[in-house]
């Protein structure tokens, strides 16, 4: 059965197309959870509201999170609660890419 910190680890593989960084680096995933049924549940966002690669992003994070071991289904939550910020969501190495030191 796949772990929270494995699907977290496959979702790294999930690249915003118009940043270039990983969705996990930039902090847009808020919550992962796995049950004992293998149903995976992830809530995330996106750097705005009216982002127009809402839909790929939602399929990519299925298709990593579907691929593993043991999991049997995969919800991906949409969310702007609360609202993405670079400033303290981002990692650091997302913050260098980006430039916001």
């Amino acid at each position: 059965m796949a772990t929270v910190e494995e699907v977290k680890e496959a979702l790294k593989g999930v690249i915003d197309p118009e940043l270039f960084i990983s969705i996990v680096e930039l902090g847009l995933v808020y919550e992962v959870t796995v049950d004992e049924d293998g149903r995976v549940a992830v809530r995330y966002t996106l750097t705005s509201p009216g982002c127009p690669i809402g839909p790929l992003i939602q399929q990519q994070i299925q298709s990593a999170a579907g691929q593993l071991p043991g999991v049997t289904s995969v919800e991906a939550e949409l969310t702007f609660d609360p609202p993405w910020n670079p400033q303290t969501m981002c990692s650091d190495d997302a913050k260098d890419r980006l430039g916001l030191w």
